[in-house]
């Protein structure tokens, strides 16, 4: 049966608005009930779904160009010594309009993708069975991927590090497949996604390493050997730092 205390705070949940204390209680109770989870994984596929279907509306590099054209698209003076000031005015706005598009298609990329991944992070935590892999070995997770993607990676020895792998599956970004790697520390729990650098993805993200935030989630992200990593969860920036500094030394 559900649990009328939990169940109203679905949405909130599934949208990352919580506390930190309410998320862990309710990745606890969401184990252990199979109505609120089955509740969930519903509610997670009509929102991805929803903005899936939103993001066919999504602006364009074309939407730039366009955008470019019409700044530049200035009538061509008379004489053009009494035109320069506006010219230079023109060039300068071009100049704005250019660099201001071209950074806000980004961020809404990167951020389009930070929340697909945040879709899947709470998904698979809501799911009865969040890793098809259970294991603490690293040597047992990383041959079950062997076959299943495009790409191999290599994992960190965790001994005293106070991380624990908890498992894996294989994870879908924009139709690739690509490495979920669960681990926990402490009472929290921590998705690696591992995909190809894509030209996609290698747009979305231009600087080969960031830190960002999105919603209650801490996120830390790098590209190296042709793969983009992602640290997610809502462990502590340190928690997330401390993981992702393990991961590039493994790939080191």
């Amino acid at each position: 049966m559900p649990d009328d205390r939990w169940q109203p705070k679905l949405d909130q949940y599934l949208d990352s608005e919580l506390s930190a204390e309410e998320m862990r209680g309710m990745d606890a109770h969401l184990r252990e009930c199979p109505s609120c989870s089955g509740d969930a994984l519903r509610r997670m596929q009509l929102k991805r779904a929803t903005r899936l279907a939103g993001q066919r509306y999504t602006p364009s590099a074309e939407f730039r160009r366009r955008i470019e054209r019409q700044v530049a698209a200035k009538r061509r003076p008379a004489r053009g010594w009494l035109w320069m000031p506006a010219l230079a005015m023109a060039a300068v706005v071009l100049l704005v309009a250019t660099v201001t598009v071209g950074r806000w298609y980004e961020r809404s990329r990167s951020e389009q993708l930070l929340a697909e991944l945040a879709d899947i992070h709470v998904a698979d935590l809501a799911s009865p069975t969040p890793v098809d892999v259970v294991s603490t070995d690293r040597h047992t997770v990383k041959p079950w991927f062997q076959g299943k993607l495009p790409f191999t990676f290599d994992l960190p020895e965790l001994q005293a590090t106070g991380y624990t792998l908890v498992g894996g599956r294989v994870a879908y970004l924009q139709h690739e497949p690509g490495a979920h790697l669960l681990y926990d520390v402490g009472a929290h729990h921590i998705s690696v996604f591992i995909f190809r650098d894509r030209p996609e993805i290698e747009r979305a993200f231009p600087a080969r390493d960031s830190t960002s935030r999105m919603l209650s989630f801490h996120v830390e992200s790098w590209a190296k050997g042709g793969l983009r990593y992602f640290v997610f969860g809502d462990a502590s920036p340190e928690a997330i730092q401390g993981l992702s500094r393990l991961l590039k030394q493994a790939g080191a």
